[in-house]
């Protein structure tokens, strides 16, 4: 795991639609309160589609740059090297939308139920899923438009579903550079018991 990394380069190497299914049943496979599952994973490879998100991200991404970022919030990403422009939407050969379920989906008669510990069980799931794109030979990215409401529109969701993440996800281009970024080492993410202070 050590060895994954975020992607903002993607080759046009096609991925196939088995290796997604696979990726997102490893997802699928998560803990989630009272066993609710409530994600939605929704593959995207067409290209018009991806167009669309590309876009509508995008604007909301000029908006962010230009109006709702922080000047601290903006210096943080700055070694990022990011900005509003979002190539990777269109490049990488798909992209996975994760939508978190805020009720079960309709019965038979229609009714819906609660759900429990959502942003967790969605969590935890997406944290599957980036694991086992990994272990896959596959790079991906975990995009945040802000806001990201436009993708359920976008992608015809029922009105319970909201958008968590979007994942584009795909093989590193050949030039692909990533940033050179430090992980925090073990001893400063890791308390036994209740530490050494008293």
């Amino acid at each position: 795991m050590r060895l994954r990394r975020s992607v903002r380069m993607f080759a046009d190497t096609p991925v196939s639609e088995d290796t997604i299914r696979w990726v997102i049943g490893a997802a699928g496979t998560a803990p989630s309160g009272a066993h609710k599952q409530p994600w939605r994973f929704v593959a995207v490879r067409d290209p018009a589609i991806k167009r669309e998100i590309r876009l509508a991200a995008e604007a909301e991404e000029r908006e962010f740059y230009a109006r709702r970022a922080t000047p601290e919030w903006l210096a943080d990403l700055a070694p990022l090297g990011t900005d509003d422009q979002k190539p990777f939407l269109e490049a990488a050969p798909w992209l996975i939308v994760v939508f978190k379920a805020m009720k079960t989906d309709p019965d038979a008669e229609g009714k819906t139920g609660q759900v429990y510990y959502v942003n967790e069980s969605v969590g935890i799931a997406t944290g599957f899923l980036l694991a086992a794109i990994h272990h896959a030979g596959l790079a991906a990215l975990t995009h945040t438009p802000s806001p990201m409401g436009f993708l359920g529109p976008l992608l015809r969701r029922p009105e319970h579903e909201r958008p968590f993440l979007l994942i584009p996800v795909g093989y590193p281009a050949h030039d692909c550079v990533v940033p050179m970024l430090e992980r925090k080492p073990l001893e400063e993410i890791m308390v036994i018991d209740r530490g050494g202070r008293a």
